[in-house]
């Protein structure tokens, strides 16, 4: 793997709040060399400033006069992205990577900010925080395979990766995997609320819930089966999980619900994407 930046090229990360900070700390895990990023930001966190100590991450409030970015990495948020790419324009040459991972600023706004440039725009989401996010790219055309393999490379240092071909899905994607987790959580809060109705104390009904969807995530993950599969293997006949799923997968059950949430978070980054 060839990275396209170096200590000459940095890798520039602009934002190192949740999402970029890490970030920052999967690359540094994963053996990326810290004297090859260059954090902007103008309110370091205690993280950052730590791993400055540390590990050497260099940092700066604004783009240092004169330094071209080998690979710019925007972790903005999305209402402060369109006014903030100017103040980067002259640290991006034509072989720049540009990264965004802000949902709803579509590739042809860094366009017209940079230029002919390569551009790739991602949609991670929260879990990334611990390692097991899932991040989904859609390049432009100007993006050749080994710039398609530093994103995966970098990616990968916080979960899984995957592309689309078509810049439409990534609302879509946003719609599945980036809202996906409050989904999750939420699930939590109806099961754990669903047990103190049939008798248990909250906090018992809480910690059963939270620690069985933590559970069978975990096994989802370690395992190969498909989640179909999983579901049946906890699924006895004529027992406890059958008489719930029958509810559970009734015409009038969670697919329907699933079906209309989806399509209004898609139909709501589309909105957002203008």
């Amino acid at each position: 793997m060839s990275f396209t930046f170096s200590k000459e090229r940095p890798l520039v990360l602009v934002g190192a709040g949740k999402m970029g900070g890490a970030m920052l700390a999967g690359w540094i895990a994963s053996g990326v060399e810290p004297q090859s990023v260059l954090v902007i930001d103008p309110n370091p966190s205690d993280e950052l400033l730590a791993l400055s100590k540390t590990r050497g991450v260099a940092h700066a409030p604004t783009l240092p006069d004169g330094l071209v970015a080998g690979v710019l990495l925007l972790a903005l948020k999305p209402q402060v992205m369109a006014a903030a790419l100017p103040a980067f324009a002259a640290g991006v040459a034509p072989d720049t990577l540009v990264i965004s991972v802000a949902a709803g600023t579509p590739v042809a706004t860094f366009e017209a900010a940079f230029g002919d440039v390569p551009v790739v725009r991602v949609m991670p989401n929260t879990p990334s925080q611990v390692g097991r996010g899932m991040s989904v790219g859609f390049a432009n055309a100007r993006t050749d395979a080994a710039q398609r393999e530093t994103v995966d490379a970098l990616m990968a240092a916080i979960g899984a990766t995957a592309w689309v071909e078509r810049e439409e899905d990534i609302n879509a994607v946003t719609a599945v995997s980036g809202s996906g987790p409050a989904y999750v959580f939420h699930l939590v809060e109806a099961m754990a609320e669903a047990g103190r109705k049939a008798g248990l104390d909250a906090e018992l009904a809480m910690k059963l819930a939270r620690q069985t969807v933590c559970g069978a995530g975990e096994l989802l993950y370690q395992s190969d089966l498909p989640a179909e599969q999983l579901r049946r293997n906890v699924t006895s006949p004529n027992g406890t999980t059958a008489a719930a799923l029958e509810v559970l997968m009734a015409d009038d059950g969670i697919q329907p619900v699933m079906d209309k949430a989806v399509a209004a978070a898609k139909r709501r980054s589309e909105e957002l994407a203008g």
